[in-house]
């Protein structure tokens, strides 16, 4: 793992995580992975390769227009790293003029990847033509995702997922 230890005000100490480097780290070996990635034509497939002391590690496959719905980490900081294909990740940011929330997109091709803080909201969508896969690290280990919808100019949490009752 790709981890350092700093100490806190209060004596303990805590890991900090270079999340897009754990990623980078599984992706160079695909054959240490416990199975090969899949794809399934009625929704995306995922599969979590690891469980590390202060990370998880999950591969993904994404058909053309397969996406996810706006959602969080639950807390969670974490990356995610294109293994082939392309990917648009829509963000949400503050309109700065209206204060209403924007969504923005940016494209990952093969390689690319990028990490995020523990307040992240965003989807994913494979909007190509080609399947994509990709690897998403996350710490700590995710325990629930909410799920949003911007309506009447306001971000709306719509459900909360937990782990191991919703995937």
């Amino acid at each position: 793992m790709s981890a350092i230890t700093i100490h806190t005000r209060s004596g303990g100490t805590d890991p900090i995580t270079d999340h897009l480097a754990t990623a980078r780290r599984y992706a160079a070996r695909p054959q240490d992975w416990p199975l090969a990635p899949r794809f399934d034509p009625r929704r995306r497939w995922y599969h979590r390769l690891a469980a590390e002391p202060h990370v998880e590690v999950w591969l993904l496959t994404w058909l053309p227009s397969q996406r996810t719905d706006l959602h969080d980490h639950g807390g969670s900081a974490g990356a995610f790293l294109v293994i082939s294909g392309t990917l648009t990740e829509r963000t949400v940011a503050t309109h700065p003029e209206a204060g209403s929330p924007q969504l923005s997109d940016g494209l990952f091709d093969t390689g690319q990847g990028r990490s995020f803080g523990p307040h992240h909201i965003h989807q994913i969508t494979n909007a190509e033509t080609k399947p994509a896969v990709s690897l998403h690290v996350y710490s700590p280990a995710l325990r629930e995702m909410t799920r949003y919808h911007i309506a009447d100019g306001q971000l709306l949490a719509t459900t909360v997922d937990r782990a191991g009752a919703d995937w």
